[in-house]
């Protein structure tokens, strides 16, 4: 624009002649020249603002590009962190799954036993009480026939009583021997006969004979050595007159002698002393098959 307006004026110097409508031409085209160039300085002075704030924009959206890949690098790096922790998780979950229905499996297995475990034992109880159910009505029938056998001596010292799943035949010396003897009198073997003969049609029964005293000291002779002795020798007699009967076993009878030491009353009276004279004869069920059964269910 400044070689333009050098050259119009030297152009107006070496042409003095040149009318004023060229001069007022030229000073217009001049004008517009000048007045185009301001607006175009404007222009580029706007289009720099803009480019300016373009690139502050750029500079920023950059800047936030940064940012935001770099976040979503972070982002893939957790992403991936969790992925692999997931499938960690669930590599272990299913390991410790297995293991859970293996030991569930395994209880069960175990649950199973226990039942049938259960189911045996209750069937063995059930056959228990059965066995006892069955020994209770055998031993309450014992005592009846018993009471039948020996109807005939319950007013001579002979009782017979029924308690803690026993059977008690209780005989006092009066029926059975005389004072200081152990050899049983004529009637005192029938007595002993008709037990016998009940115990001859029981060979399930345990049979235990035992032989009582008063506290009155022995004074017979011979080689008796006290009232023990004599208790003893007593028992032992009874057992051997129940054994004339081929029908018992011999394994079933036991002989015990007590002496004085387990008194049914008291021995201050006349009568007293006269009840603790007495054989006893305990008859009590074997306990062998209930002993067997017991064993199996511990």
């Amino acid at each position: 624009m400044k070689k333009i307006i050098s050259l119009i004026l030297i152009a107006f110097t070496l042409n003095a002649c040149v009318s004023n409508r060229v001069f007022n031409d030229l000073e217009s085209r001049y004008a517009e020249l000048k007045d185009n160039y301001n607006r175009q300085n404007k222009t580029i002075e706007s289009l720099n603002v803009k480019l300016k704030d373009v690139t502050e924009k750029l500079v920023g959206l950059e800047t936030t590009l940064e940012e935001t890949e770099d976040s979503l690098n972070q982002k893939q790096q957790n992403l991936e962190r969790l992925e692999s922790s997931l499938d960690l998780l669930k590599r272990n979950s299913e390991s410790a799954l297995k293991e859970r229905i293996a030991e569930n499996e395994a209880l069960m297995e175990k649950v199973a036993d226990r039942e049938n475990e259960l189911a045996d034992r209750m069937a063995r109880v059930d056959e228990l009480e059965g066995l006892i159910a069955r020994q209770k009505e055998a031993m309450r029938s014992l005592k009846e026939k018993l009471s039948d056998a020996l109807l005939n001596f319950e007013d001579k010292g002979l009782t017979v009583e029924a308690r803690d799943g026993k059977v008690y035949v209780s005989m006092e010396n009066k029926l059975l021997f005389r004072s200081g003897s152990w050899t049983v009198e004529a009637e005192g073997q029938r007595a002993i006969a008709g037990l016998g003969s009940v115990l001859a049609d029981n060979p399930d029964i345990a049979v235990l004979i035992e032989g009582h005293t008063d506290n009155v000291p022995y004074s017979g002779k011979g080689p008796l050595k006290g009232n023990w002795d004599l208790s003893t020798k007593r028992a032992t007699a009874i057992v051997n007159q129940l054994l004339e009967n081929p029908d018992i076993l011999p394994q079933n009878l036991t002989a015990a002698g007590r002496g004085e030491y387990l008194p049914i009353a008291p021995n201050s009276t006349k009568a007293g002393r006269a009840a603790n004279r007495r054989i006893e004869v305990v008859l009590s069920p074997q306990l062998d098959e209930i002993t067997q059964i017991i064993n199996t269910i511990d």
